[in-house]
């Protein structure tokens, strides 16, 4: 997950970081923060980069990721993944790179070919090196992401083609991931200012579910709802028990949006409470800690492979 802000969105959770906790029980995880990343949109303003790993570490731990069974570590920690994104950088075709189409939309997005960094041109390659360092069984990634993982599969492809089987091919793991919107039934996203975040306060997640989007044409209490398009029914769904029911008595007329609303409070601040208590009790000096257990256990993994491909392309 990049690094781009100090703080992780129930979006980011129910997209990601509970199917990983899920997947620890059964295989061998490297979870990882991904700085250079970070960097391919952040290039220009690099002070918080630091700090954003470490709180992003601990909404890892809070969300449940255990580092003693799952490696967490940051990606510049282990310099093998730029020596790996720099020899798959010579054999991967520049026209793979420039059909992706979360370049093209970013480019538009910072304003034209001349202004984009190579970074953001060659993201594909370091995310292929990220993947195919650890030589992995599989990536868990959302539906929607699935394709992307296609040209990091493209690439370990074209180098076996060219330089001999070291890296074998992966599968997607996709769990089942729901789409939760923001409070403004957007996507949540940090850009929009429409998330709840794993570390605000319950009084700060309480204020925002007030203001949430709810169905326009329900002005009085008895007029029906719609609960399909009502960010506070999609939080309900999620975290309440008594979904189903409030649902049918929101259709119905038989609620109004505040009762919706505070009882979302509820059941929304009980389902992050364990997370938010386990956050609380990590200080500096323990993610220091875990982050370097990590980057040693990774960098093991890492220097054994690069040996591999040094060995492949003659560069022993």
């Amino acid at each position: 997950m990049r690094s781009t802000g100090p703080k992780l969105h129930i979006g980011n959770y129910e997209g990601a970081l509970r199917n990983w906790v899920k997947l620890q029980d059964e295989y061998k995880m490297f979870c990882m923060i991904a700085d250079w990343h970070a960097l391919t949109t952040e290039f220009s303003n690099t002070s918080e980069i630091s700090r954003n790993s470490r709180e992003v570490a601990k909404d890892f731990i809070a969300g449940g990721i255990d580092p003693e069974r799952s490696p967490l570590f940051v990606q510049s920690h282990v310099k093998q993944h730029a020596e790996l994104h720099l020899l798959l950088s010579m054999a991967t075709p520049l026209g793979w790179l420039e059909r992706v189409p979360t370049f093209k939309e970013k480019e538009q997005d910072i304003g034209g070919a001349e202004r984009v960094p190579y970074g953001l041109l060659g993201y594909p390659v370091l995310q292929a090196a990220d993947i195919l360092m650890y030589k992995p069984y599989g990536v868990s990634v959302g539906k929607d992401q699935a394709p992307h993982l296609e040209v990091s599969r493209e690439i370990g492809r074209r180098f076996n083609h060219l330089y001999g089987n070291v890296f074998p091919e992966f599968v997607n793991i996709i769990g089942d991931i729901p789409v939760l919107p923001g409070l403004d039934m957007r996507k949540m996203s940090k850009s929009y200012d429409n998330c709840i975040y794993i570390n605000e306060s319950p009084d700060e997640t309480a204020a925002k579910i007030k203001k949430a989007f709810t169905t326009p044409t329900k002005i009085k209490k008895t007029d029906p709802g719609v609960p399909e398009g009502c960010a506070v029914c999609q939080y309900l769904k999620l975290y309440s028990s008594t979904w189903e029911c409030q649902w049918e008595e929101d259709r119905q007329g038989i609620r109004g949006c505040m009762q919706n609303k505070n009882e979302c409070v509820e059941a929304v601040n009980e389902f992050l409470r364990p997370m938010r208590e386990r956050r609380a009790t990590l200080d500096d000096a323990t993610i220091e800690d875990i982050l370097k257990h990590g980057a040693d256990q990774a960098r093991e993994v890492a220097e054994e492979t690069m040996q591999d491909v040094r060995r492949a392309m003659n560069l022993w």
